[in-house]
């Protein structure tokens, strides 16, 4: 077989190293207290807890089969969304 040859990249020595760190499809940016969960996966962060109800709402309202929950991370406590009572 023959032999293949690797050239590395060469770096310039006035290059710094990126300190911004990269967030994957796995770890997404945290920029919120309240976390709106969809069947207990994250979908949001809010930084007032009346904006992530809101949210919450309008997705229970639209999908009213899934559990819907607004996670206050400073608290730990989780609160539970209910779809809104049907008048007649």
């Amino acid at each position: 077989m023959a032999t293949r040859q690797i050239k590395m990249p060469v770096k310039k020595e006035g290059s710094e190293p990126e300190a911004e760190e990269e967030f994957s499809q796995r770890k997404r940016p945290e920029r919120g207290r309240f976390l709106l969960q969809v069947d207990k996966q994250t979908k949001g962060s809010y930084t007032t807890l009346e904006a992530a109800q809101a949210a919450a709402l309008a997705i229970k309202k639209k999908y009213p089969i899934v559990n819907v929950s607004v996670y206050d991370s400073v608290d730990n406590s989780s609160t539970l969304i209910e779809a809104p009572a049907a008048s007649s």
